[in-house]
């Protein structure tokens, strides 16, 4: 029986979108497409507080940006950029291109295909979310991308030296100060400086989503994200404070961030309330946090292991922390989920910075049908075909002209009849179909 012990005061919203934020950015993105440079100018001085002649980066800058690490700064951006480039190598290689003779002569395959441009938001106006630089920009050139643009807005009304640095050091190719819906527009429809771009990629805020729902079909897009979410499954194997310090760790993203406790121990539950109440008491970000939890906490109880299970796929969040005796049976029976973390060992903030996995997720339940941000989502598999013998040909061509006619198109069945005619060197009556003896 499932029971809830707190429950959450506002709903998630399923992949709906605010009407009056849909209309800003329809706005914002008319601006910058007919306006080109002077209107992302205008923009990032209305929204950002920043005023330059030219948003891109110079070397000078992003030299001075890398220079200005210290010495244990630049060896643990290193260190996280090694995890997540060692990672996307690895799934780069689960992905081999294809050929195979499905006929006599008849030849089928793909080839994955890396897409050209990519421009890739790096968010950074409330917190600098360098990492999101490792996760875009590493796996876009993991996967063989051309050309790999990043945009990160001024952080406290200046350019943020260490999302520079990040974004350097993880191979991007033009690096430029922008922020918001006007750095979006700007990648996607290009202006008189900045060429477009064929896909973007990174989260951001609501706008930002927002602008990247609305981009789509004009650019391919990795994801729709919404608020970070977490979710706990435990059960008494764990105390209080561990499951209290993982749910506030994310909760902290921002004040409509759910964070979820699913349990089948009531002391657990109510152990972990307590906890909650006494980390919000020191925790430096408890005004984000403790708002996010009152509005968005949930903790459910259930009496078995399988219904854990069931709730958890039910809920399906974008992060997932197993802290139970047997994490490896939520990861043999879950199946709605952006991401695992088995083990008390492990937790959401590895994943977010530097363990090696992608800190891309889908949010709102979108975990029911896709994945998070990984290398593949920078690859077109794209297919070919070909035909060897004219006795192959022929074949298909038989097949194929009745096939098509089946379906009303004669212009179709021409294209089969006229290669049954002439690699077959059998008669066929125009637009019709071809004689299978």
């Amino acid at each position: 029986m499932i029971r809830h012990i707190k429950t959450a005061r506002a709903p998630v919203e399923e992949g709906g979108t605010d009407s009056a934020v849909t209309k800003a950015v329809e706005a914002l993105l008319a601006k910058v497409r007919n306006g080109g440079d002077k209107a992302v100018r205008e923009l990032s001085i209305q929204f950002d507080k920043l005023d330059r002649e030219s948003y891109r980066l110079s070397k000078q800058e992003i030299d001075r940006s890398i220079n200005s690490l210290t010495k244990q700064e630049r060896e643990d951006l290193d260190f996280a950029q090694d995890q997540v480039r060692k990672f996307a190598e690895a799934q780069k290689a689960t992905l081999t291109d294809l050929e195979v003779e499905t006929l006599p002569g008849v030849i089928l395959g793909h080839r994955n295909v890396p897409i050209q441009n990519v421009g890739c938001y790096v968010p950074g106006g409330k917190y600098p979310l360098l990492a999101s630089a490792h996760m875009t920009v590493l796996t876009a050139r993991v996967a063989g991308c051309e050309r790999v643009i990043t945009c990160a807005p001024p952080f406290q009304g200046r350019v943020s030296e260490k999302i520079v640095a990040a974004q350097a050091l993880a191979g991007a190719d033009e690096i430029y100060c922008l922020g918001g819906v006007q750095a979006i527009a700007a990648m996607a429809y290009g202006t008189e400086t900045i060429a477009p771009v064929d896909m973007l990629a990174g989260p951001g805020n609501a706008y930002v989503a927002e602008a990247k729902r609305l981009l789509f079909g004009k650019v391919g897009i990795d994801l729709f994200a919404g608020p970070t979410e977490t979710l706990v499954i435990a059960d008494d194997s764990v105390d209080g404070e561990l499951v209290a310090t993982d749910l506030l760790g994310q909760a902290e993203h921002g004040v409509n961030s759910p964070a979820v406790l699913i349990t089948n121990s009531e002391k657990l539950a109510h152990d972990t309330l307590s906890e909650i109440d006494r980390l919000l008491k020191i925790l430096p970000t408890a005004a984000i946090a403790a708002k996010a939890w009152e509005d968005f906490g949930e903790i459910i109880l259930c009496d078995t292991v399988d219904e854990m299970v069931a709730e958890g796929d039910r809920v399906a969040s974008e992060h997932v922390q197993v802290l139970t005796r047997d994490p490896d049976y939520f990861l043999d029976n879950m199946r709605n989920y952006g991401a695992l973390f088995l083990g008390a060992r492990t937790n959401v903030s590895f994943g977010d910075k530097v363990i090696g996995t992608n800190h891309t997720l889908p949010t709102n339940r979108a975990a029911r049908y896709t994945g998070g941000l990984w290398v593949g989502k920078f690859l077109k598999t794209c297919t070919y075909q070909r035909i060897e013998t004219d006795e192959a040909s022929a074949l298909i061509g038989q097949y194929g002209s009745r096939l098509c006619l089946m379906e009303g198109f004669a212009g179709h069945a021409e294209q089969s009849n006229i290669r049954v005619r002439r690699y077959g060197r059998k008669n066929v009556g125009y637009a019709m179909p071809a004689d299978p003896n």
